[in-house]
């Protein structure tokens, strides 16, 4: 068979330019394409890299889908179906809210699709598709298959070198896709020597691992850590904020060579915190964690969340604060977002607080409910106000790192990412997203 997977369109938020779209390729994807036998021919294509050719003959279609595409994965499903080509979709959203996906495609892949792809794909030859596909149960990390690195066009993304060593998170958060009744009910991590041989094939001394939680088996953690020291990489991760408890995993990632680490801090209010569940979170040690992080050499990108229950309209100028007098290097918001599946959603469904139910507008950078303690346009007005003051000239330089190690990269993230993103992007279009991608990774850490 020949078979198209697709990865829809994604909205842009305020803030967002073409680098966000073209940060990365779709793992999913490239692990569909690595699961698939070799008598079948893949084509990927990406809707925010190049257009998607519907009148090119193909026996199957398989689409990526999260919240925020949904509406464009129904309308892609549409167009191949009239040209009798039978759609599959599965991902984040589909897993999430299967109830409302099925009737948009001729099946759909709930769970982990290691164990029902190949099957999805023999039912396909021999007419016997079924509506659904399910596996929700716990998956060995053996059977944890790598991307198909080699189908990556390098030329369309700003960086390939991406992992991902484990699948899940052990905290269920209320917002989080990780609270949905299909998610994976324990954290799974790869073999490590499955996750030294991807990073072997992608030939590069920068990695990015991008996983819910790195740290969600601290002891597996360590003995990752301890393989890839030789290796003599620098990389990027995302953890929580527990971390500020292993002083000593700490010191391993800084010797391992950790550059920066995602860390969802959420709120800076401990009410808003507790409202969501997030009880790996305690607000009176952020700055003991700050603290570690910083004294390591280590750069933080610090997720927030606007909007939660005990939010009022003070919250946006006291982050802002915290987040300058801590000298946050980097700075991810969102608007509360009550996706679909999740026990966040439910509990607002049960309050008749859900206002929006357009799913492109699900992508953090719109009010879909009605908050608690402000109203609507306040919440969106005090997350595009704390956005464009982080990045002000300003309070870039109010937030300077106190070791001069980490100015290049900085800079380059806050300058040329955030503030002249647009110029950035224009660059990449005459250039290349490659070549861009690889001069900041040399520029920032000296490495390629």
């Amino acid at each position: 068979m020949k078979i198209k997977l697709i990865q829809p369109t994604m909205l842009p938020r305020p803030m967002d330019t073409k680098l966000k779209t073209r940060m990365s390729p779709s793992l999913a994807l490239l692990t569909l394409a690595n699961l698939t036998p070799k008598e079948h021919e893949v084509i990927i294509e990406n809707e925010n890299v190049e257009k998607i050719d519907f009148d090119e003959t193909v026996d199957l279609v398989a689409i990526t889908v999260t919240v925020d595409v949904m509406n464009r994965a129904m309308e892609i499903s549409r167009e191949f179906q009239k040209r009798g080509v039978t759609v599959i979709a599965g991902g984040i959203h589909v897993t999430a809210n299967p109830e409302r996906a099925s009737n948009s495609f001729d099946a759909i892949c709930v769970g982990i699709a290691e164990r029902v792809w190949t099957k999805i794909l023999e039912d396909k030859e021999n007419n016997l598709l079924k509506k659904i596909y399910s596996d929700i149960g716990n998956i060995d990390g053996s059977e944890i298959v790598s991307p198909k690195y080699d189908s990556i066009d390098n030329k369309k993304y700003l960086y390939a070198n991406i992992i991902s060593t484990s699948r899940g998170c052990p905290f269920k958060c209320d917002f989080c896709y990780n609270s949905c009744t299909n998610s994976l009910k324990t954290y799974i991590n790869r073999p490590i020597d499955d996750v030294i041989r991807d990073i072997n094939v992608l030939k590069t001394k920068h990695i990015m691992f991008i996983d819910d939680n790195f740290i969600g088996n601290p002891k597996w953690t360590k003995e990752l850590l301890k393989q890839i020291k030789p290796l003599k990489l620098k990389w990027n991760a995302a953890v929580t904020s527990n971390i500020v408890d292993m002083p000593e995993l700490l010191d391993e990632m800084k010797a391992a060579g950790c550059q920066s680490l995602f860390i969802g801090f959420e709120s800076i209010n401990s009410k808003s915190i507790e409202s969501v569940h997030k009880v790996q979170n305690s607000v009176k040690r952020y700055e003991k964690l700050v603290d570690e992080i910083h004294k390591r050499g280590i750069m933080i990108n610090a997720s927030f969340v606007f909007g939660l229950d005990e939010d009022d309209e003070s919250i946006f100028k006291n982050t802002l604060e915290w987040i300058i007098k801590n000298k946050i290097e980097t700075v991810t918001s969102h608007i509360m977002t009550p996706y679909p599946g999740t026990k966040l959603y439910e509990l607002l469904s049960e309050e008749n607080r859900i206002v929006d139910f357009n799913l492109s507008n699900y992508n953090t950078a719109h009010v879909v409910y009605k908050p608690k303690n402000m109203t609507p346009k306040e919440l969106y007005n005090g997350y595009i106000w704390l956005y464009k003051e982080l990045y002000t000239f300003k309070n870039i330089l109010k937030r300077l790192p106190k070791s001069k190690k980490q100015w290049i990269p900085f800079l380059t993230f806050n300058f040329f990412y955030r503030k002249f993103g647009r110029l950035t992007e224009l660059l990449c279009n005459i250039v290349s997203f490659e070549r861009i991608g690889r001069v900041a990774r040399w520029f920032a850490y000296k490495t390629r």
